[in-house]
């Protein structure tokens, strides 16, 4: 194999805000959650924050954050995305380049237009409340896949933000019937809770298809399924998935590896920004899968990279952390052992 994890999702640039919890209940934004913006609100939304107190921009997207922790822990990656001929669309592909993550943009020009962006409200409690405006990434479509480089990996990591395109549908729709063709393992994130109760019916056009591995929250995994609680949401995602993830938050996570229930405790960190929490998760997880790591260790390798990511402002760890975990948990291991 070429490439340990093929992943298709939004490339955004996210912009980092402190604020207090009036800001939100003036402006009407939902605590906590992602919601769709025009450029016309996000503008707005930029003028009451004040374009000088920004505290921290950098390239993202959910599936790109995994995809980038994945390339510094050592995985093979390529990343396929749409991003406009612009300024952020040079400081995106740049930090692609940097972090050593092929994409479909090395030999292809891009497109004019506005490179998506996130603008990131992160309140006292570390929760984060995010406004998005997609840009160019809302035509993404099957000419940014590159079915050569899906051919030749294990992994194809599916974004569920992609669920509200309808060219990303069928782009995705796409890269797995070429992925089921070539024997490459589908995963796919649930993304968001309020993405999976307005986008279900989309959900299940891509999972009901058969996929490998599903990473989600609690709250996600109760949504998706229709259920009351998480031991029937763990019952009936098995309908849907050989395996899946759970996070539940600062308990750690559950880790389903198509025999028995595994339940990962996290470590104690005292989170100060809680973004990119998730997306830390899976790129460690699916780093470590494809690298010889039993499912109970990629589990705690994905509990240590999303504890650090929480205790620093910004969406990723770094590399120099990335070595730093790995050498945590090989000191756990020999402990345990």
């Amino acid at each position: 194999m070429q490439y340990n994890v093929y992943g298709i999702g939004n490339a955004l640039l996210d912009i980092q805000y402190d604020v207090d919890y009036d800001f939100l209940t003036k402006n009407q934004l939902a605590k906590g959650l992602m919601s769709y913006v025009t450029h016309n609100e996000q503008e707005a939304i930029l003028e009451k924050l004040g374009r000088n107190n920004v505290r921290q921009i950098s390239s993202g997207g959910s599936v790109a954050n995994s995809m980038v922790v994945m390339s510094q822990f050592g995985a093979k990656c390529f990343f396929s995305c749409r991003i406009a001929n612009d300024s952020a669309g040079d400081e995106y592909y740049q930090d692609m380049k940097n972090a050593k993550l092929n994409s479909n943009f090395d030999n292809t020009q891009r497109p004019e237009g506005f490179t998506g962006r996130c603008i990131v409200k992160v309140t006292p409690d570390a929760d984060r409340t995010m406004s998005t405006y997609l840009g160019t990434s809302i035509e993404l479509c099957e000419d940014q896949l590159n079915l050569e480089a899906l051919t030749q990996s294990e992994y194809l990591y599916i974004e569920g933000y992609l669920t509200t395109s309808p060219s990303a549908m069928k782009a995705v729709k796409k890269a797995i019937s070429v992925a089921k063709e070539n024997n490459v393992k589908i995963a796919i994130t649930l993304s968001d809770p309020d993405i999976v109760t307005h986008f279900r019916a989309q959900f299940h056009e891509l999972i009901d298809q058969g996929v490998d591995l599903i990473f989600c929250n609690e709250k996600e995994a109760m949504d998706f399924t229709e259920t009351n609680n998480l031991q029937e949401a763990e019952e009936k995602l098995k309908q849907y998935t050989k395996t899946f993830v759970v996070t539940i938050g600062p308990r750690g996570s559950i880790v389903f590896d198509g025999q028995r229930l595994i339940t990962v405790t996290a470590t104690e960190e005292q989170p100060i920004d809680t973004l990119g929490a998730g997306d830390m998760y899976a790129g460690a997880f699916l780093y470590a899968i494809t690298n010889g790591y039993s499912w109970e260790n990629a589990g705690r390798l994905a509990n240590l990279t999303s504890s650090k990511v929480v205790t620093m402002f910004g969406p990723r760890v770094s590399k120099a952390h990335t070595e730093e975990l790995v050498k945590t948990l090989s000191a756990i291991l020999t402990e345990a052992a």
